[in-house]
């Protein structure tokens, strides 16, 4: 884990406490220290960090490092260091609380994965801006004797590894990318030899098993998943993501089993079918288009009435899209897609959902 803490360097109280945090964490993480913007962006290209923690507010080098950060990819954490208490904005200039400065303040503090409070009540009036619902609660050693350093550092590293262990799918290489669609086509089958792709599983040392469970568990795909490395009989290490923690958006809800949607099947596989494509054109979901390959895989699916449907119903065009990300999330063989995979504006919406889903 990589982090690099920016901060202002007119605030000495503030420089002590990230001194503080640096000096314990060093153990754990590697850890750089910018006190103007200048110094950040040399640091940034060199260390090329997983979070970039910001500390304080009112300070444009600071909101600057903030959009400079997720611009790189690094995943943005702020102590606003009680900055943004409803008496420190009454502070601020009329010029300061109406200007670009407040603005880009609010976007940065929208996007982060998450606020540190340094106490309850800076946590409890934070949230009344509604601004950002996921702020924690790490007291500041330096200004209190409720906590001890070690113990403030070791919540701090925690809350960066509930950062870190969010969105997994974009931090995945592509082996395990690749090895994901692969356990997936072989808990569909139940047959290793339907894969197309086995060279990604040869080497299971090489994947990045605890991002694809936690994925998978996001994703509530995790019984799938466990089928299908079960079927391959690769070695997983034992990963109990039920404990592990992670930030959401604030639109998540845990995916559910598409027929507590649209109902349980009734006999007329075409309907059914219809059914699962619609509420996928609605949202795209990876559990939803596991459930509808396994549909298209049976041997009662009429593929002529089924395209006719598509087409009577104006599907037809979201239903090729679909084909073609399924060949690449479940790798579905164009022997059971009703029509032909089209690549096109339509498909990259469908990836860009699927993709985003877990983004925050």
């Amino acid at each position: 884990m990589k982090v690099l803490y920016i901060f202002p360097k007119s605030d000495p109280l503030i420089r002590q406490h990230v001194e503080l945090l640096a000096d314990g964490l060093r153990q754990s993480a590697e850890i750089c220290i910018a006190d103007s913007y200048a110094a950040f962006k040399q640091q940034l290209k060199t260390l090329q960090p997983d979070i970039v923690h910001c500390h304080g507010c009112w300070n444009f080098d600071i909101i600057r490092a903030a959009m400079s950060g997720r611009k790189a990819g690094a995943r943005i954490v702020i102590t606003p260091h009680g900055q943004m208490e409803s008496w420190a904005i009454e502070q601020q200039t009329p010029q300061a609380k109406a200007g670009r400065i407040f603005q880009w303040q609010k976007l940065c503090i929208q996007r982060a994965y998450t606020i540190i409070a340094l106490g309850m009540l800076e946590q409890k009036n934070f949230l009344k801006l509604k601004w950002n619902k996921r702020v924690e609660v790490v007291h500041n050693a330096i200004i209190t004797n409720t906590i001890s350093p070690m113990e403030m550092c070791s919540q701090t590293f925690t809350v960066y590894q509930k950062v870190i262990d969010s969105n997994t799918l974009e931090q995945m290489d592509d082996i395990t990318a690749e090895a994901l669609a692969t356990i997936i086509k072989a808990s569909i089958t139940g047959d290793r030899r339907w894969c197309k792709n086995l060279d990604v599983v040869a080497h299971p040392q090489d994947i990045d098993w605890r991002r694809l469970m936690i994925y998978a568990s996001h994703e509530n795909i995790r019984n799938y998943v466990d089928y299908g490395i079960n079927i391959l009989s690769l070695p997983t290490p034992g990963i109990d993501t039920s404990h592990i923690a992670a930030y959401y958006p604030d639109s998540y809800t845990q995916p559910r089993p598409i027929k507590e949607i649209i109902g349980d099947y009734q006999g007329n596989e075409t309907d059914y079918l219809l059914k699962m494509i619609t509420q996928l054109h609605r949202q795209p979901l990876l559990l939803h288009m596991i459930e509808l390959t396994r549909e298209l895989m049976r041997d009662t699916v009429n593929d002529d009435q089924l395209y006719e449907t598509l087409e009577g119903k104006n599907l037809k065009g979201f239903a090729a899209s679909l084909m073609q990300v399924l060949s690449e999330e479940t790798d579905l063989d164009e022997g059971y897609m009703p029509l032909p995979p089209q690549e096109n504006r339509q498909t990259n919406k469908i990836r860009k959902l699927l993709t985003n889903h877990l983004k925050i």
